[in-house]
């Protein structure tokens, strides 16, 4: 028993390595696709503003930089929320996968615990099953533990991302709502320098 129990804490603790790299891989995996995201973003922002910013240099009328600002902000909106899209999906991807092999870990270490407890209470000498059922019942109350903590962190987490993509969806069909308001200003601006020329 006793050469037995060193090679299932090492098993053990390796197995917990693995699984601990395992997941940092997976978040720096996530990282590397929020950061290529970010990229493409800026390239395609840069550009986008070095065409609005010629345009607006082209335009002579007032009415016709309201007209540019109203037609980009249906647009900005649209790219907002696509953007917090893709942000979302890799953020859920990225915590899905290493949700998945924490929970498979976390089974792993309760089964691996399990059977150290079972092969201790078979060697035990007699009269000390008070201590052995205390101690069983110990570790099923921790395990039960575990797994409820387990489970409200994973729901605290689904809650926080869906909060935070309902919060870009509400912002994005905010600015999508603000568009039509910008080209009314837009139309009185240009009715009324139409009226004063005349």
């Amino acid at each position: 028993m006793n050469g037995l129990v060193p090679e299932q804490l090492v098993a053990a603790q390796k197995a917990g390595i693995e699984s601990t790299f395992g997941c940092l891989t997976k978040a720096f995996e996530g990282l590397e696709r929020l950061v290529e995201l970010n990229l493409q973003v800026v390239k395609a922002t840069l550009a986008e503003n070095q065409e609005i910013v010629a345009k607006a240099f082209s335009s002579a009328d007032l009415p016709g930089l309201f007209a540019l600002q109203t037609s980009q902000a249906q647009a900005v909106a649209e790219k907002v929320r696509s953007y917090w899209q893709h942000v979302y999906e890799i953020l859920s991807s990225t915590q899905g996968q290493c949700a998945a092999a924490a929970e498979t870990q976390v089974k792993q270490v309760q089964h691996e615990a399990q059977g150290f407890i079972d092969s201790i209470t078979k060697n035990v000498p007699a009269g000390s099953e008070a201590v052995v059922s205390a101690w069983k019942s110990a570790f099923t109350a921790t395990s039960q533990t575990v797994d409820a903590t387990y489970e409200t962190a994973k729901k605290a987490v689904q809650q926080t991302v869906e909060a935070a993509e309902n919060n870009v969806n509400a912002a994005a069909e905010t600015a999508s709502a603000d568009a039509p308001g910008k080209r009314a200003v837009a139309a009185r601006v240009e009715d009324a320098e139409t009226k004063s020329s005349d």
